[in-house]
């Protein structure tokens, strides 16, 4: 046994066969279930010639079938990558090709998108068909529909040995360019994002593939991962529990509506509830606002996030309606995995949060002609992370080389976070460097500018970037989605945001717009909302 996570699951698998493992709308599987269906379809990748490291597409919206079907490619040690459903016909076209899909996993109402492009991608040979209700014509790609696939298929787990050392590759959106797919070795993977099976143990992470068995809890706790498994932070938390021997839910919905997300954690009893930052939380907590003790939500006694801004007014909100749970922050990325976690209790009042420098994580000074080094205290430069860390970015070796550095014989990732050495050795985390605004010498990060908008309580999402300016060499302009029926100023604004940060750091512009602007991935999109500002839209 490895620390390959089809090793780790079969384990798991076996010691709690008649748990529930999966709940997705009306489709529930226990552990056995789960493992058989995956068992069945990776002997069928394998009979139409999938091979070790052949990379397959995962082209769906959340469903149980999804992780059956990861499951599936690591039992062959092929490699499933994450397609993102909202992709066009060129950013799909460039993920197919760059990724070098030999099959995809698709629910059929993508049929007519894989058509478009199934000629354009050289390499993509079998594409596998999830039934979704719609009616569309599988011969139209000629796809094979997912559960006649899986019928007659050996229940045996008689597949070849594997390796710690076999690839989770996630594609990511990034804040600008096209997707990039981060190759993750299952070994680091496994200790750098899913907590090495220590989440919920109090023996914390695993010293050998064997123990993840002992970290599985007598009594399963109930999570619901409502992000779309699509996206990192997402699928990471689905394998947490997976390899904890909990109970994932999934959220079925096309859309996140918070009265139906509720519903759903009602009926489940759900424990944990996790999400990605405030784009999640603003309909979670206007459903919860608009129907005070609608629900009996008493199991619940965790609300997590990662992936993206969770501001401490959300955290706040969240508070009030759960007095007695836990609010965890949850910040890394794609690249990093998780770095860093807090519970609302941060050192300062700035940044995104407060992490303890170690030999794995710290501040690397990056600046031109000059050698990278570790910063000294009191210095800002770029939060770095060594040891469990990916291999590079799949067929981008120009990417990989500014992105995993050097430093003192040691591999570093750049993650391109800006960060500070603070006095006690800790680390300060502030946000995307390639973000951030100077302002007449002063340095002012967009995300805590935004924390800020975001306590106010008319405004219902908001971005801030940087524009021009003939004295200060680029001011502070806010981009802001009002809630419906309020009327926002710039005066009013500043006097709230005074509350919270410096006046220097004060949006010196607001500029309403009927909805944020968000890339595919759902991450902001500042490319957009700047050239909404700088176009003078929208300002008052």
């Amino acid at each position: 046994m490895t620390f390959n996570l089809a090793d780790l699951f079969e384990a798991v698998a076996d010691k709690v066969a008649d748990r529930e493992a999966l709940v997705c709308g009306s489709d529930r599987a226990t552990y056995a279930e789960l493992d058989k269906g995956a068992t069945q379809m990776a002997h069928y990748l394998a009979s139409i010639g999938v091979q070790a490291g052949d990379h397959i597409g995962l082209y769906m919206y959340n469903c149980n079938e999804y992780l059956e079907a990861m499951l599936a490619c690591f039992k062959v040690r092929a490699v499933p990558i994450n397609i993102n459903y909202r992709y066009v016909n060129d950013e799909l076209h460039y993920v197919f090709d760059n990724a070098d899909l030999v099959a995809c996993i698709h629910h059929r109402e993508f049929i007519p998108h894989i058509a478009k492009v199934r000629g354009q991608v050289d390499k993509l040979k079998y594409l596998i068909s999830v039934d979704d209700g719609s009616d569309i014509d599988l011969d139209t790609i000629g796809a094979v529909d997912y559960q006649r696939a899986k019928q007659g298929q050996s229940e045996q787990r008689d597949f070849a040995a594997r390796s710690d050392q076999d690839y989770f590759v996630l594609y990511t959106g990034g804040t600008t360019g096209m997707p990039k797919g981060v190759m993750w070795p299952h070994k680091s993977v496994f200790f750098a994002a899913m907590g090495g099976g220590g989440h919920f143990s109090p023996n914390g992470p695993c010293v050998n593939p064997e123990d993840i068995t002992d970290r599985v809890m007598e009594f399963p706790l109930c999570g619901i991962a409502l992000a779309p498994l699509m996206h990192g932070a997402s699928w990471w938390y689905a394998c947490i529990q997976l390899l904890a021997g909990n109970k994932l839910v999934l959220n079925p919905h096309r859309s996140l509506n918070g009265e139906e997300v509720w519903n759903i954690i009602a009926e489940e009893k759900v424990n944990a509830v996790q999400i990605v930052g405030d784009a999640m939380a603003i309909p979670l907590l206007d459903a919860l606002d608009a129907n005070p003790g609608r629900w009996d939500l008493s199991a619940v006694f965790n609300i997590g996030s990662g992936g993206a801004i969770f501001s401490d007014a959300k955290q706040d909100a969240f508070k009030k309606h759960f007095p007695n749970v836990f609010i965890t922050n949850a910040f890394g990325s794609s690249e990093g995995g998780q770095m860093g976690m807090d519970n609302g209790s941060r050192k300062g009042v700035t940044g995104l949060g407060n992490v303890t420098r170690t030999e794995f994580m710290d501040v690397i000074i990056d600046e031109p002609e000059q050698a990278r080094r570790h910063a000294e205290k009191g210095e800002t430069g770029i939060f770095a992370r060594s040891g469990y860390i990916p291999l590079g970015y799949y067929n981008d070796p120009e990417k990989t080389a500014k992105t995993f550095v050097e430093v003192d014989g040691k591999t570093w990732l750049l993650t391109g976070d800006a960060a500070k050495l603070e006095e006690d050795d800790s680390i300060t985390v502030f946000g995307r460097g390639s973000n951030c605004i100077n302002s007449g010498g002063e340095k002012i990060f967009p995300e805590e500018v935004e924390d800020a908008l975001k306590a106010h309580d008319g405004i219902f999402d908001a971005l801030v970037v940087g524009v021009p300016d003939e004295r200060w060499g680029s001011r502070v302009s806010a981009i802001i989605q009002a809630r419906d029926g309020v009327t926002l100023d710039l005066e009013g604004v500043q006097e709230h945001c005074r509350k919270h940060i410096a006046g220097y750091k004060l949006p010196r512009e607001i500029h309403l717009i009927s909805e944020i602007p968000r890339q595919p991935s759902g991450k902001p999109d500042y490319k957009t909302a700047k050239a909404f500002a700088e176009s003078g839209q929208g300002r008052v």
